[in-house]
């Protein structure tokens, strides 16, 4: 699957699952271990404001900031999108956290991120979390190579071992370091 393919499939899924947040789900400690839910939102907003502006080739603004995380976790994804699927977007140089990568590795890396914040957000605040298998694939393909230089402890853990009966989304999480809450 192309990574705007993939982009495409995921965006629903993270409005579902930030459109299921109660107000007062946000402080509700997340697998992430750095995060609440509230602490994924602002690092998600943050780097989409970030990430969009190198993905135009342009400096990035300092991201929006506001009591009310939900509102504006819209508006920032949906300008990460926008911005990955401009022209020549997957073929400029990224400055990635982790050094320069092409525009089409680093979309890939923004797709795990958000499938799985997602599965972060939704296993805190008790919501179901079902990304079409195809996707959970692609993603899991791509993240086996690519965050195995990434594990510091901070970006990625160390891999967890999943259970027998994990679906496809929770070896993946448990790919990136992640046990439940």
């Amino acid at each position: 699957m192309d990574v705007l393919a993939q982009l495409n499939e995921l965006g629903p899924l993270l409005a579902g699952v930030v459109g299921g947040i109660a107000p007062g789900q946000l402080d509700n400690k997340t697998p992430c271990d750095e995060y609440t839910v509230r602490g994924v939102l602002e690092h998600m907003i943050s780097g989409a404001t970030m990430f969009a502006a190198a993905f135009r080739g342009e400096a990035a603004p300092e991201p929006e900031t506001s009591d009310d995380v939900l509102a504006l976790f819209g508006p920032a994804l949906t300008n990460l999108a926008e911005s990955i699927n401009s022209s020549g977007a997957l073929e400029r140089s990224v400055a990635a956290p982790f050094g320069e990568v092409p525009g089409e590795t680093f979309a890939r890396f923004v797709v795990l991120d958000g499938l799985v914040h997602g599965w972060d957000i939704a296993t805190a605040t008790g919501q179901r979390y079902e990304p079409s298998d195809a996707l959970v694939a692609d993603v899991t393909e791509f993240s086996r190579g690519a965050i195995e230089p990434l594990r510091d402890g901070v970006t990625f853990g160390a891999e967890v071992q999943p259970s027998p009966s994990a679906t496809p989304i929770e070896c993946l999480a448990a790919l990136t370091g992640r046990n439940r809450v």
